[in-house]
């Protein structure tokens, strides 16, 4: 069993910039993969990028590249998530999780672990 907590959330301006982070505890193992996904209301769970615990290869969707940049510290066992330039279409829930598979991209199916979520707005 593994914990995530999320936190790092919060307002900001359409433009501006926030760091996630996310902190794992319990049965924690470097064979893994982390993910950070966020939901919109009314909207599905997306995902938004992911990184290899070991090697720290990383994957974005489309829409965040150039401008999200996912990283861990493999000795705090926490997994951060700098997001520049953000816009208000962006606000809502943001979420780690983990991917047992180590794939730097698997869907939403493909993560057995979830952390609670923290709220991101991005004001216009």
């Amino acid at each position: 069993q593994v914990q995530l907590v999320e936190s790092g959330g919060g307002l900001v301006q359409a433009g501006g910039s926030l760091r996630l982070a996310c902190a794992a505890s319990g049965r924690v193992f470097s064979a893994y993969a982390m993910g950070w996904f966020r939901q919109a209301p009314g909207k599905e769970r997306e995902f938004v990028a992911g990184i290899n615990w070991i090697s720290g290869l990383t994957y974005y969707a489309d829409s965040v590249k150039g401008r999200f940049t996912i990283s861990r510290d493999n000795v705090k066992n926490t997994v951060y998530l700098q997001m520049n330039s953000l816009k208000p279409e962006e606000t809502g829930v943001y979420y780690c999780a983990r991917n047992p598979s180590s794939r730097v991209y698997a869907p939403r199916s493909g993560y057995d672990s979830w952390g609670q979520g923290t709220q991101v707005t991005v004001s216009s």
